[in-house]
Order: C-alpha cells, then sequence, then structure tokens
C-alpha cells in the first residue's frame, strides 16, 4: 500500500518535528518553504519582509534547552542554558541531518492556496497550489500540516496614539529593530512591557541618552535565572511543584511568587508593581 502524501507547509522549527513525525508514522512528508533556509522565525534576516517573521540580531532564548528541545534529539551538553538564535539555528541543522529530512524540503516554494478536493467527502485528499520560479503547480495531498507559526503579522494600533502623523521622530514595530548602532545618544520611548519590549529596552538603554519603558498596569518580572542558579522553567515546572499547586490555594502560591519576585528587587520601586497577582 502506497504511504500517505503529507504536504508541511514551512520549514521552522514546527515543520521540522512535523516532518520527523510523519516519517515515524510511515507517512510521506513533502515540506514547502518560502525562504532559502530552514529555521522559520529563528533565521535571522538583516532586513524585513512583508508576511515574513522577524528577530533582531541579539535575540536569545527564554525557555531553556532542555525545555527547548525536540524529545527525541537532547540540545547538546556544551550549549548554553539560553541559547542565540545562531546557536538555535545550528541545534536545528544538527537535527534535520540527523534524520535526513533536508530531502523532504522544497526551497523558494510558496504556498498559494489549500482546497478540498471534489472528491473529499471520499478520497480526504487536498490540491495545494505552490509556486517556485514563476511557474504554479498543483499537488494531490493526503492530509495537509500548516507550521508556519504566527509571528508574521505585527500589532500597530497607530489609532491609539493620536497625533502620531505629526510626530516628527521615528516611530516603527519592533519587528522591524534590529541592532542599537542607529539609536546612540537619542532619547527612547518603548511602548509594551512584553518579552521584546524589555529585551529592547534594556538593549537601547546602552547606548541611547535616555530610554523610556511605558507599560499599562506594571508586570511581574520573572528571570530566565532561577534559585541556585538553575533556568527558571525547568525548577519551577515539576511534577512535585505541579502536586503543591493542586494542594495550595491560589492565594499562597501568588504571595509565594510575589514574595520571591520582590526579593530580587521590589517592584514597586520601579513604578512596576501591577495590581494583578
Amino acid at each position: 500500500m502506497a504511504k500517505k502524501r503529507i504536504a508541511v507547509i514551512g520549514a521552522g522549527i514546527s515543520g521540522l518535528g512535523a516532518m520527523k513525525c510523519c516519517l515515524d508514522e510511515g507517512l510521506q512528508p513533502t515540506c514547502f518553504e518560502r525562504n532559502d533556509d530552514i529555521g522559520g522565525l529563528w533565521k535571522f534576516h538583516k532586513n524585513t519582509s512583508e508576511n515574513v517573521p522577524s528577530i533582531y540580531r541579539s535575540v536569545t532564548l527564554n525557555t531553556s534547552k532542555e525545555m527547548m528541545c525536540f524529545s527525541d534529539f537532547p540540545v547538546p551538553d556544551h550549549f548554553p542554558n539560553y541559547m542565540h538564535n545562531a546557536r538555535l539555528m545550528d541545534y536545528f541543522r544538527m537535527y534535520v541531518k540527523h534524520f535526513d529530512l533536508l530531502k523532504y524540503i522544497n526551497f523558494k516554494t510558496k504556498v498559494c492556496s489549500v482546497r478540498k478536493r471534489p472528491d473529499f467527502s471520499l478520497s480526504g485528499q487536498w490540491d495545494v497550489v505552490v509556486e517556485a520560479n514563476g511557474k504554479q503547480e498543483t499537488l494531490v495531498f493526503d492530509g495537509v500540516l500548516v507550521c508556519s507559526g504566527h509571528h508574521t503579522d505585527p500589532y500597530f494600533p497607530l489609532h491609539s496614539f493620536p497625533g502620531i502623523e505629526k510626530f516628527e521622530g521615528n516611530y516603527f514595530h519592533s519587528r522591524e529593530y534590529k541592532s542599537p548602532e542607529a539609536f546612540v545618544g537619542k532619547r527612547i520611548i518603548v511602548v509594551g512591557i512584553g518579552n521584546s519590549g524589555v529585551d529592547i529596552a534594556v538593549e537601547l538603554s546602552r547606548v541611547a541618552k535616555q530610554v523610556f519603558l511605558s507599560t499599562r498596569r506594571g508586570a511581574w518580572i520573572l528571570h530566565r535565572v532561577w534559585e541556585n542558579g538553575y533556568p527558571m522553567d525547568s525548577s519551577f515546572f515539576t511534577r512535585f511543584n505541579n502536586f503543591l499547586q493542586k494542594l495550595a490555594t491560589a492565594a499562597l502560591i501568588n504571595r509565594h511568587l510575589e514574595k520571591i519576585l520582590n526579593s530580587r528587587f521590589n517592584h514597586a520601586h520601579y513604578g512596576l508593581q501591577p495590581q494583578h497577582r
């Protein structure tokens, strides 16, 4: 019996894992990647492109290597606990080589559409239209795995900033930020206290004249390094801690965690104390 053919859209971290799982299950994967390399979001590009994820040069994971890795291919011991994006790409290449995945990937190939075939109720098959070198082709697959990620389109609510059109300085979304060199000696405000906002504010503070970090309601700042110098996630997310959380009340857990976080620095002293627990 012929193997079922599966289309995998995207050769980022999800697409690579999807291909490996297909092979484990006796399926025949064909991956379509619009760029010329694997990695998806984690592949650094000097310039931004429309509908393509984008990271800045210094991005380092906030998930430890033990929690980030594929379960069937651990990260090498000599890699750092929290990998820079270039080191993560090294790991991806090792994974692809080890499981011989490269031969299943079609680079510089865009997926234009995915539609059920006219006889889908009987065959369960899909028509997948792909484009490469300016030519389109329709291929038939028994299944489709969409692994294109969700960090493609920036949320940029300019309507929330009346008068922005009169602002004489530069304004842009964090996806367009690449490195701090262009901001030497400038006064900058970073709007938003998510991971990227904090990361970029800290990096710019080393070269800019002054940096403001704007947050609507404050936040609890969790460090990568937890007690005894171990990674936060691998120390915190354990079976034992999960058992304790089932026994303790939410108020007790919140009080304990807030005490730990405020022992690092008092959030109220820095204007970060949120109203939420």
